[in-house]
C-alpha cells in the first residue's frame, strides 16, 4: 500500500509561500513592505555658516564707515540660511537668515550715522574756517581809517574805512595818486601817478596802437612780523568803460614783488598797463594778499 506525503495546505484565501531552506522566514505582512523613514542630515552646516554670518553682520553693520561690511555679510547670511531651509527642509535652523536680514537693516542704520557723522564734520570745518577767515581779516586785512594821506572830501580825506567798498577808500571815488592805503597790520600800500612808458622790442601785453603807461606800487611793513609779498597783485582797467589793462612785461617791468618784507622796511615795484590812446584815466587795484582787502587808485592820464 503506497503512501504519498502532502504538504499542509495554507488557510483559505491566503498567499502561498514556498519555504526558502537555508534563510529566516518572515512573516508576510498586508499592505506592502517595510516603511522608510528619512534621518536628519548628517553635515548640516549651512544653517551654521548662516547663523555665524548674521551674528557678525549685526555687530559689524552699527559701526561707521564698516557698515557696508555687515550689509554684505547680512545679504550672504541671508542667501546661505535660505539655501540651507531648501535643502533640509525643518531640519534647517531658520536664525541664521533672520540674522542676515537684520544685519542688513542694521547696516542701513550704520549708513545713516555715518552720512550723519560726515555732515557734522563738514559742518564743524566750515565754521572754524570761516571763524579763521574773520579773525584775520579783522585783525590783519582791514584798512585802517587814518591810513589814508588827507585830499579834502569823497573819500579823499581820513582814510579809507572799514564800511566803504573793497578797496575804495572812504568814498566812490577811490584813492589819488600818491595817496597810501594803511591796513591794521601797519602795512601801508602807495601808488604813484601814471608816466608814458615806452615798452622794449620783445615786450609782451602790449598792442600796437594802444599806450603804455607805468606806475610805481610801494608797500612798507611798519608792523612787527614780517610780510610775504609773493602773493601781492596788482590789475588795472582803463578809460570810461574800464576795459582791462593788460599788464605789459618786458626786460624792465613786469617781474612783481618777490620775497619778504621785514618790519621796518619798504619795497618798490615798477608796473607797466597797456591802454588804450584815447584813455584818460587808468584805474589801479593792488590786493597785498588773501587776508587783505584790495585798495583802489584812479589816476589821470
Amino acid at each position: 500500500m503506497s503512501h504519498s506525503m502532502q504538504q499542509p495546505q495554507p488557510p483559505h484565501g491566503g498567499p502561498q509561500q514556498t519555504p526558502q531552506w537555508g534563510g529566516p522566514q518572515q512573516d508576510p505582512q498586508w499592505g506592502g513592505g517595510p516603511s522608510h523613514r528619512a534621518d536628519p542630515p548628517a553635515n548640516n552646516s549651512r544653517p551654521k555658516t548662516a547663523l555665524v554670518l548674521g551674528i557678525i553682520a549685526l555687530i559689524v553693520g552699527l559701526i561707521p564707515f564698516v557698515f557696508w561690511i555687515g550689509g554684505i555679510l547680512g545679504l550672504i547670511a541671508l542667501i546661505v540660511g535660505l539655501s540651507g531651509r531648501s535643502k533640509y527642509g525643518r531640519a534647517a535652523n531658520p536664525v541664521g537668515a533672520i540674522l542676515g536680514g537684520a544685519g542688513m537693516v542694521f547696516a542701513v542704520v550704520g549708513a545713516v550715522i555715518t552720512l550723519q557723522i560726515m555732515s557734522d564734520a563738514v559742518d564743524e570745518l566750515d565754521r572754524s574756517v570761516n571763524d579763521a577767515s574773520s579773525s584775520v581779516e579783522s585783525d590783519s586785512g582791514s584798512l585802517d581809517t587814518d591810513g589814508k594821506k588827507g585830499k579834502g572830501k569823497k573819500g579823499k580825506g581820513k582814510g579809507k574805512g572799514k564800511g566803504g567798498d573793497k578797496g575804495k577808500g572812504g568814498g566812490a571815488s577811490g584813492l589819488a595818486a600818491g595817496d597810501t592805503a594803511a591796513y591794521d597790520d601797519d602795512l601801508k600800500v602807495t601808488v604813484s601817478a601814471a608816466k608814458a612808458y615806452t615798452p622794449s622790442e620783445y615786450a609782451s601785453g602790449h598792442t600796437p596802437g594802444n599806450k603804455a603807461y607805468q606806475v610805481t606800487v610801494a608797500i612798507e611793513n611798519a608792523g612787527q612780523e614780517n610780510f610775504d609779498s609773493t602773493l601781492v597783485l596788482a590789475d588795472a582797467r582803463a578809460g570810461a568803460d574800464g576795459v582791462t589793462a593788460e599788464q605789459i612785461f618786458d626786460d624792465k617791468v613786469g617781474a612783481g614783488f618777490d620775497g619778504t618784507i621785514l618790519p621796518g622796511k619798504k619795497s618798490t615795484v615798477t608796473y607797466a598797463f597797456d591802454a588804450p590812446a584815447d584813455a584818460k584815466e587808468l584805474t589801479v587795484e593792488v590786493t597785498p594778499g588773501f587776508s587783505h582787502d584790495a585798495a583802489i587808485w584812479e589816476l589821470t592820464l
